[in-house]
C-alpha cells in the first residue's frame, strides 16, 4: 500500500509541479519519445511514466539513500536531506529530454511539492 501512495505521490507531484512551477515542463517530443522501445505519444504517457519512476526511486533507492547520508544530515541539521531529494529528482530530468527543469529554483520549488505531496499522502 506505500508503494502505490509512493507511485501516487510522485504522479501527482510531477504533474503540480509542470502546472504551477514556471521552468517546469513536461512535453512530448515527436519522434523521439519512447521508453524501452515502447512510444510515448501522449502527454499523460510521460507524466504517469516519470511520476511512477519517481515513486519507484522514493520507495526503494532514497531510504538507502537516507541512512548513507544521514552523518550529513546531522551536520546541517536536515539540510542535506533537500539536496538528496533536488539530486533525485535532477536525475530524472537529466533521465529524461521531455522533462525539463530550467534552473535551480524551479528544481528548488519542484523537490518542495514532492515532499509536501510525500507528506500529505505520508507516504515516507
Amino acid at each position: 500500500m506505500k508503494f502505490l501512495g509512493s507511485v501516487a505521490a510522485g504522479i501527482a507531484a510531477i504533474f503540480l509541479a509542470t502546472k504551477f512551477v514556471p521552468g517546469v515542463s513536461l512535453q512530448i517530443i515527436e519522434g523521439q519519445s519512447s521508453f524501452l522501445g515502447f512510444k510515448i505519444t501522449q502527454w499523460w504517457q510521460l507524466l504517469v511514466l516519470i511520476g511512477f519512476l519517481l515513486g519507484i526511486i522514493n520507495f526503494f533507492v532514497k531510504p538507502i539513500l537516507d541512512k548513507i547520508t544521514l552523518p550529513l544530515k546531522i551536520l546541517t541539521l536536515g539540510i542535506f536531506a533537500i539536496l538528496l531529494d533536488m539530486a533525485v529528482i535532477k536525475c530524472l530530468d537529466i533521465l529524461f529530454l521531455e522533462f525539463k527543469i530550467s534552473g535551480l529554483i524551479p528544481l528548488f520549488w519542484t523537490t518542495i511539492i514532492v515532499w509536501l505531496i510525500n507528506l500529505l499522502l505520508r507516504v515516507k
